[in-house]
């Protein structure tokens, strides 16, 4: 199986999943990494520059064989069934990693309206009006899950693409990058900080972050 993973050159949530489920698997996969330029032509055109088609006209974009398929919760579930870090025989584990995936859908999409807010000073207003409403009050929800169950991972008793996803989402709120999003996000969340933890010094992601992110790229705050 030929596997060529198509994303921009930055560790965004949306790619790490896959990308990290694979290489948590060690399946061997193209970590294919276009400039901007080249995406913002196939968003034109609906093919990279070597004719490779992106459905939707949007990335992350997985091609397997020369098919290629698009969607994040698509492209992770497949990842982590190739890695298995997603269940192909238990229809309830797969349905509670999928509500986290979709949920960590749902919280990116609450930053949208002021991501494209041209007005700083409006733009400031939205993401501290989100802090402290919507966006923590979701977060809460992820909070307790985890304090229902009890447990270091978010489904079963070894790291899943659930994991995966919110710790990359969350570390990329924290981190500072989001303007005007404080890193104390988490601060009222243990079992979050936890699990996102206990992500973070998974020794295959350990290894993925030495490989592939910036040096002194800022994870996120989960102490």
């Amino acid at each position: 199986m030929n596997i060529r993973f198509i994303y921009v050159d930055t560790p965004f949530w949306r790619a790490e999943i896959g990308r990290i489920a694979l290489h948590i698997g060690d399946v061997k996969f193209d970590d294919t990494r276009i400039s901007r330029e080249e995406f913002l032509r196939a968003k034109d055109i609906g093919k990279l520059d070597d004719g490779t088609i992106i459905p939707f006209r949007q990335i992350p974009c997985l091609n397997i064989d020369g098919q290629s398929i698009n969607q994040t919760g698509g492209i992770s579930r497949f990842c982590g069934k190739l890695s298995r870090l997603y269940p192909k025989d238990n229809e309830i584990e797969a349905a509670l990693i999928d509500q986290i995936i979709d949920m960590a859908t749902d919280i990116n999409v609450l930053l949208t309206p002021s991501g494209s807010e041209k007005n700083e000073n409006l733009k400031k207003s939205m993401r501290e009006e989100l802090a402290q409403g919507a966006l923590t009050r979701k977060i809460s929800f992820l909070e307790e899950l985890l304090e229902n169950e009890k447990g270091d991972w978010f489904v079963g008793k070894q790291i899943t693409i659930a994991d995966i996803a919110i710790w990359r989402l969350l570390g990329w709120l924290t981190s500072g990058m989001v303007d005007y999003i404080p890193d104390t996000l988490l601060s009222n969340f243990p079992n979050l900080k936890r699990v996102c933890s206990n992500v973070g010094n998974h020794s295959k992601v350990k290894e993925w972050i030495k490989i592939t992110y910036p040096e002194n790229y800022v994870l996120g705050k989960f102490e």
